[in-house]
C-alpha cells in the first residue's frame, strides 16, 4: 500500500493561499496605493492611474455590453498612444484576447490576421485608415465591429466605423467588477510573427507568462520604482516586450511617442527626465547619429534596453559615450519578448570602452523568470561545450515561452520538440557561460565549405565612421559556391567607396570572410527597426 505523504493530506488550494498570476493585478494595486500619480503623458495630456484604471473597466465594461466575452480576439491597429495603453487591460479583463495589429503592415496581411484571429472587435487610429479600409473590403461579411480612434495630434485620416473610441469608453462603467482568469494558462494576447516565407503565425501567449515577464522586466533591468518609460518601441510588438504592464506593476510613468524621431526622442528625455527606453539597434543608431546640439545636456542617468537583433558592439559603445547605459536583452516573440539578458558584471566596468562593448553585446543568459536558456545540438539536443567555438541552436524552456502557435498544431510541435522552444539562431556559448549569436541559421554563408557568421562581418562593418546600418547577406558564386555580399546604408552626410569598405573590413576579418561585393543605399526595415534580409537576397540574386 503506498504510503500518503504528509504533505499532500489537508494541504489543498483554495481561494485564501492561490491567485491565478495575470498583469492585470499590476493596475488595481497601483491605482489604489498611488492613485494621483501620473501614469500617462501624451502631448498635453496627463492621467494619473486611478484614471487610466477607471478608462480601462469602461472599455472592459463597453466591450461586454456589445457582447465581446472569454475567448473572442479585440484586435487594434493602433500606434504608441494612450489607446494603446488602455487595451492592454481593458481587453484582457473580460477575458477576451488582445491582437496588436503590425501598424507597418499591407492590407493584404492585416485582413489574413483578423480572419486567422476571429476579431469581433477591431480598435484603429485613423491615421491607418487607407490600408484598414482595403483590409476590411477583403473580408467582406466577416468585418468585425469597427471602432475608430481620433487623435487630435495628426491630421488627415478618416473613420471607418460606426462609432468613436471615446463614445465607446462613455458607455462603459467605470466600476466594472472584473475578474483575473480562472486558469492563468488562459490566453491574454495574441502576436504575429513577421511571415517573410509565408503566412505569419500567431502566437499565444498566457496570463501567467505575461505577468511573470513583467516582472523580469524590473527584475532583470533593476528598475527603481516609478520609472518614467518612453516609448520608442512599438507596442504591437511582442505587447511591448510585455512593458505596458511592467509600468503599472512599477507604479511608473509611460510617454507616449507616435514614431521614432530622435531629435524628439532627447527633447522628451530631457523635459519628462525619461529614466528607462528601449528599442532596436537601428532607433540607437539614429541616435547616436543625432545632431550633436540634441545629444547634449541629458543631465540624469538614463538606462536602454537594446534587442531585436544582435547589436554590433559599435553601437553599443556609441550610446555609452553619449551617456546612455546599455543592457543587452535577447528573446523572440514566442518568449513575450525578452527572455535572456546580458547580466553585467561589475569587473566589466573597468574594461576599455571597446572591451566593455564587446562584453555587453552578446545575449547572455536566461532572465530570472526564464526557466533555462540553452545553446543545443539540433539534432541529439545536446549541450555544446562551452568554448566559444562549437555552434548549436538557442533553445528556451520555462513559463516564459508561448502557449502556441494558434491553428498550427504542426508548427507548434515543430517548435517545443524535445522540451524546448528552437529558436533558430545558432551561437556559441563562451568560456564565462554566456552565449553569444553567431547567426541566424537561414543567415550563415557556407563560401568554400567554410561558415561564414553575417553577424561577425556586419560588426567589422559599423566600426566604420561612415555607415549608419549594414547587412550581410549571401550571394551565389560559381567558385565558392557563396561569398559575402554588404549590403550598407551610410550616415547622413558621409561618403564611402566600396572599395574603401572592403579594405577597412580586412584590418577585422579573415581573408575569406571579407566581403566580395558592397552595395551602397537605402536598407528595407520592418516597423521594429529590423534589416529585412529576406529583401536583401532577392536583390543580390
Amino acid at each position: 500500500m503506498t504510503r500518503q505523504h504528509p504533505y499532500s493530506m489537508g494541504l489543498d488550494r483554495s481561494p485564501a493561499n492561490y491567485v491565478p498570476l495575470s498583469p492585470l493585478s499590476f493596475i488595481e494595486r497601483t491605482a489604489a496605493v498611488y492613485p494621483q500619480r501620473t501614469s500617462i503623458i501624451y502631448g498635453e495630456t496627463r492621467q494619473v492611474w486611478s484614471q487610466t484604471y477607471a478608462r480601462c473597466r469602461r472599455l472592459a465594461s463597453a466591450l461586454e455590453r456589445r457582447g465581446i466575452g472569454r475567448g473572442d480576439t479585440v484586435a487594434v491597429m493602433l500606434p504608441n498612444t494612450p489607446p494603446m495603453i488602455e487595451a492592454h487591460f481593458g481587453v484582457p479583463m473580460l477575458g477576451a484576447v488582445l491582437n496588436t495589429l503590425n501598424t507597418r503592415l499591407d492590407a493584404e496581411a492585416i485582413a489574413f490576421m483578423l480572419e486567422h484571429g476571429e476579431a469581433r472587435v477591431l480598435i484603429t487610429d485613423c491615421e491607418f485608415s487607407p490600408v484598414v479600409s482595403k483590409a476590411l473590403a477583403m473580408l467582406g461579411e466577416r468585418r468585425p465591429l469597427v471602432i475608430d480612434v481620433r487623435d487630435p495630434h495628426i491630421d488627415g485620416g478618416e473613420t471607418l466605423g460606426a462609432l468613436d473610441y471615446e463614445a465607446l469608453l462613455a458607455e462603459g462603467d467605470p466600476g466594472y467588477a472584473w475578474s483575473l482568469p480562472q486558469d492563468e494558462w488562459e490566453a491574454i494576447a495574441l502576436n504575429y510573427t513577421s511571415g517573410t516565407t509565408g503566412n505569419p503565425k500567431g502566437v499565444v501567449y498566457h496570463h501567467r507568462g505575461a505577468h511573470l515577464n513583467s516582472i523580469a522586466n524590473i527584475v532583470t533591468w533593476g528598475m527603481p520604482a516609478h520609472a518614467v518609460y518612453l516609448w520608442t518601441l512599438p507596442m504591437f510588438h511582442c505587447n511591448g516586450w510585455c512593458f505596458p504592464w511592467t509600468l503599472a506593476a512599477n507604479a511608473g510613468t509611460h510617454v507616449c511617442l507616435r514614431r521614432v524621431d530622435p531629435v524628439l526622442i532627447f527633447e522628451l528625455i530631457k523635459q519628462h527626465r525619461v529614466t528607462h527606453f528601449c528599442g532596436a539597434p537601428i532607433v540607437h543608431s539614429m541616435l547616436i547619429n543625432a545632431p550633436e546640439s540634441s545629444r547634449q545636456g541629458l543631465g540624469h542617468p538614463v538606462a536602454a534596453m537594446i534587442a531585436g537583433a544582435a547589436p554590433p558592439a559599435a553601437i553599443i559603445e556609441g550610446m555609452e559615450r553619449i551617456g546612455v547605459s546599455i543592457t543587452h536583452a535577447y528573446g523572440l516573440t514566442e518568449t513575450y519578448g525578452p527572455a535572456a539578458i546580458c547580466a553585467r558584471q561589475p569587473e566589466w566596468e573597468t574594461l576599455p570602452l571597446p572591451e566593455k562593448a564587446e562584453r555587453h553585446a552578446r545575449q547572455g543568459v536566461p532572465n530570472h523568470l526564464q526557466q533555462a536558456m540553452a545553446v543545443l545540438d539540433p539534432q541529439t539536443m545536446q549541450p555544446v561545450p562551452a568554448d566559444g567555438e562549437t555552434m548549436g541552436e538557442i533553445m528556451f524552456r520555462g513559463n516564459i515561452v508561448m502557449k502556441g502557435y494558434l491553428k498550427n498544431p504542426t508548427a507548434t510541435e515543430e517548435s517545443l520538440a524535445g522540451g524546448w522552444f528552437h529558436s533558430g539562431d545558432l551561437a556559441v556559448v563562451q568560456s564565462d557561460g554566456y552565449v553569444k549569436i553567431r547567426d541566424r541559421s537561414k543567415d550563415v554563408i557556407i563560401s568554400g565549405g567554410e561558415n561564414i557568421s553575417s553577424i561577425e562581418v556586419e560588426d567589422a562593418l559599423y566600426r566604420h565612421p561612415a555607415v549608419m546600418a549594414a547587412a550581410v547577406v549571401a550571394k551565389l558564386d560559381d567558385k565558392w559556391g557563396e561569398v559575402p555580399c554588404a549590403c550598407v546604408e551610410l550616415r547622413e552626410g558621409s561618403t564611402v567607396t566600396p572599395e574603401e569598405l572592403v579594405e577597412h573590413c580586412r584590418r577585422y576579418l579573415a581573408r575569406f570572410k571579407v566581403p566580395r561585393h558592397v552595395v551602397i543605399g537605402p536598407l528595407p526595415k520592418t516597423s521594429t527597426g529590423k534589416i529585412q534580409k529576406f529583401l536583401l537576397r532577392q536583390r543580390v540574386a
